[in-house]
């Protein structure tokens, strides 16, 4: 009786169906369906499709990932492929083999979401980051996405020393959590620096703009150099660490060696730090002996295709614009000046708060005169006296018109 009334019951909610004109969606051999999984055996398991039926995974059809499958109990939620509509049994014939790929990706971006710590072994490294591998998929940690503790401290940013530093992670176990989860594109990027973010972050808050910090040189490269204070490090620009101009941070500091520095900048968990606003700009001192007009004698320091660098003394250095040195247009400023060779300069320049000084060789003669080229001497055409064009157009006009007859 049970078993009519269920029948009739569902004969009904059929023919609603068909009356409401719903759309029937029919299970294929090859459809990727998510089930939940009722019972686990040795060598098969049950899985319910909600809407379809009973599914059943056996022998090879079962996930090949051991580790995965062994984690797995009664009310999981799994993908698994169609593999036959219908068995024998009335069962519908799955796979979790087919079917991985789809369950393996879905888990990823469940721990992206989620902002799980995954624990992952380093398998090789490359000069761009380091190969890891979370359920059975290679990922990669960019090195931007390091942590402090493991971002390498590479003068020049030399690729090969780069390298170098990074191989030596190989075989060991970070944590990181997924940023990028993307099957379509077979893309899985982690990060380590994201496990601490928001530890990092709350320490950041607690330091403003304008506090004074003492810290260790933790690193040097050619754009600045990183310094550590407690568990936060910064960076020095290049042109924080002194007020004079420096080739690379390396003549100015040294990786170990205590400075102190100041909180110029916080931005995005990043720390911006300066050692030479803790000093007097010595520049606004110095440069009070130069006037505009006076001719000076300086060191050429440096040359550039827009001009070169002149030393006046430890302090002050200015700079001549390639259009300054030669009253005749030059394409290079050797033409003109050498590396390290003393000139006389005349100052038509100064901006204290820029430190900007310019300089100027053509300004010490005047221009020299222009001469006539053998073209601008020729003589113009004498503009006929107004009367003679009048008889002129007369006599043009009489002219067509003897054409005309």
């Amino acid at each position: 009786m049970a078993d009519k009334t269920k029948t009739a019951g569902s004969q009904q909610t059929m023919n609603d169906l068909l009356e409401g004109g719903a759309e029937i969606k029919v299970l294929k051999a090859g459809d990727v369906v998510p089930g939940k999984i009722l019972t686990l055996g040795k060598n098969e398991v049950y899985v319910d499709i909600e809407g379809y039926g009973i599914g059943v995974v056996r022998g090879r059809e079962l996930y090949d990932d051991e580790a995965t499958l062994s984690s797995l109990k009664a009310g999981d939620e799994v993908f698994a492929s169609v593999v036959e509509v219908e068995n024998s049994e009335g069962n519908i014939e799955l796979s979790f083999r087919q079917a991985g790929q789809e369950r393996v990706w879905q888990t990823l971006v469940e721990k992206m979401q989620s902002r799980e710590v995954v624990h992952t072994k380093i398998l090789e490294a490359n000069k761009g980051g380091l190969m890891v591998e979370i359920n059975n998929v290679i990922g990669f940690l960019p090195v931007s996405q390091l942590a402090t503790e493991h971002y390498p401290r590479v003068e020049d940013g030399d690729k090969t020393r780069i390298l170098t530093a990074l191989n030596q992670y190989i075989n060991k176990y970070f944590d990181v959590q997924i940023i990028t989860a993307d099957q379509q594109e077979e893309k899985l990027i982690v990060s380590e620096k994201a496990v601490y973010e928001k530890e990092l972050h709350e320490r950041i808050s607690k330091l403003k703009i304008g506090d004074t910090i003492i810290g260790t040189i933790s690193g040097i490269v050619d754009f600045g150099a990183f310094v550590k204070f407690g568990e936060l490090e910064g960076l020095v620009h290049i042109s924080e660490l002194a007020w004079q101009r420096i080739d690379h941070p390396k003549n100015i500091v040294r990786v170990g060696q205590e400075v102190k520095a100041i909180v110029i900048g916080l931005d995005k968990g990043r720390i911006s730090l300066s050692i030479k606003q803790l000093e007097k700009d010595p520049w606004q001192d110095s440069v009070k002996k130069y006037q505009i007009g006076q001719i000076v004698k300086g060191k050429i320091t440096k040359i550039m295709p827009f001009g070169v660098f002149v030393e006046l003394d430890d302090q002050i250095q200015g700079l001549a614009h390639v259009l300054e040195l030669s009253h005749t247009e030059i394409k290079n400023p050797e033409e003109v000046v050498k590396l390290n060779e003393e000139r006389d300069f005349k100052i038509i320049s100064i901006e204290p708060q820029e430190h900007r000084l310019g300089l100027s060789i053509k300004a010490l003669t005047d221009a020299p005169v222009k001469t006539e080229t053998k073209a601008e001497a020729k003589a113009e055409p004498v503009e006929a006296p107004v009367e003679v064009k009048e008889e002129a157009k007369v006599e043009e006009a009489k002219t067509e018109e003897t054409t005309v007859e």
